[in-house]
């Protein structure tokens, strides 16, 4: 699957050697990949994120925290359905999107039949930005109207980073694949969207200096039984736009993740993250997902290739001036 700006030229190549160490909920699951005594679960392997479950509750499930096995069915069924339809989708005035051919939105619902992807709030809402962050995503929104620069266009637009890389790992509409492979000191995370790959070191207990940002975070992981908890801090401003419902993803450089791995059964991952980020939103927020195996492999996402948008973005901007100069001279 492509996003707008980048022909994904799926190119097998050679993946790095990453790592990723999961708990299990349910003893006889420990046993599946912990044969040897005092080793660690190993949970290697192509997964995926794609779900039917909505990241946000919505309005009309209310306060309804799980789906009943019929409800369930029922949604799946016109999840399928949606999945089907030729005609493309509709973003915004006189501006279509692909059809759902080329979404990857997953048919099914998490494991846990939550939902929402949401847990805390309570209401399974993502809770509000504070009114710097809001302004902050409003002067953004004008730069991408109107861009004068590459700089004023979205990360993912500029192939630098997309929100399926960054923690917590939110599903997108495509492209929701990860590989997983583990070593004694890291857990390395290949993230098909723009091809970024993720390390978890698992032999330092300290973050970087503060001074030191990345786009993905400095990752530091810890054992709590048979749990990986994943601390991650040292984020780069992510350009002015957070993870909010209103579709901008990113980070600012306060943000905190924390998230945990442990294994439901053999082909099921339970993903739990926790959000804290005081100069973004008003208050913390937490979210869950299960991702299944997938037999993979996962391809290159070949991003500035074929980023044909971010030129025509602006070349289009440059039309738009010149129309309105001309426009003022009259």
């Amino acid at each position: 699957m492509m996003h707008p700006g980048c022909d994904k030229r799926r190119t097998r190549q050679g993946l790095l050697v990453a790592a990723v160490v999961v708990s299990f909920v349910r003893p006889a699951a420990a046993q599946l990949h912990a044969s040897a005594a005092g080793r660690r679960p190993d949970f290697q392997g192509v997964w995926n994120s794609a779900t039917a479950t909505p990241l946000e509750r919505p309005a009309q499930l209310k306060d309804k925290q799980f789906f009943t096995p019929e409800e369930a069915a029922d949604w799946e069924r016109r999840a399928t359905a949606r999945r089907q339809d030729p005609k493309p989708e509709v973003a915004a005035k006189n501006f279509a999107s692909y059809n759902a051919l080329f979404y990857e939105t997953g048919t099914k619902l998490l494991k846990t039949l939550r939902t929402s992807i949401i847990t805390d709030p309570p209401d399974g809402k993502i809770p509000a930005l504070t009114p710097a962050a809001q302004a902050e995503k409003s002067r953004r929104l004008e730069l991408l109207r109107h861009p004068r620069a590459a700089t004023d266009l979205g990360l993912q637009d500029q192939c630098i980073v997309f929100p399926t890389a960054v923690a917590p790992m939110i599903p997108y509409i495509y492209n929701s694949n990860y590989q997983i492979i583990q070593s004694a000191h890291e857990v390395m995370i290949n993230v098909e969207m723009v091809h970024d790959t993720r390390i978890i070191r698992l032999d330092r207990q300290s973050h970087l200096a503060p001074n030191v940002r990345l786009w993905l975070g400095d990752s530091v992981g810890r054992w709590e039984g048979g749990t990986l908890v994943v601390d991650t801090t040292n984020f780069n401003d992510g350009g002015g736009f957070f993870g909010d419902a209103g579709g901008m993803f990113g980070s600012d450089r306060n943000l905190h993740v924390v998230e945990r791995f442990s294994l439901l059964d053999a082909n099921t991952i339970l993903y739990q993250f926790e959000v804290d980020d005081p100069s973004a939103f008003v208050r913390p927020w937490k979210g869950e997902l299960t991702m299944t195996r997938s037999a993979g492999p996962i391809f290159e996402y070949a991003c500035h290739e074929g980023n044909y948008a971010l030129p025509n973005l602006l070349n289009g901007s440059r039309v738009l001036e010149r129309a309105e100069s001309v426009t003022k001279k009259r």
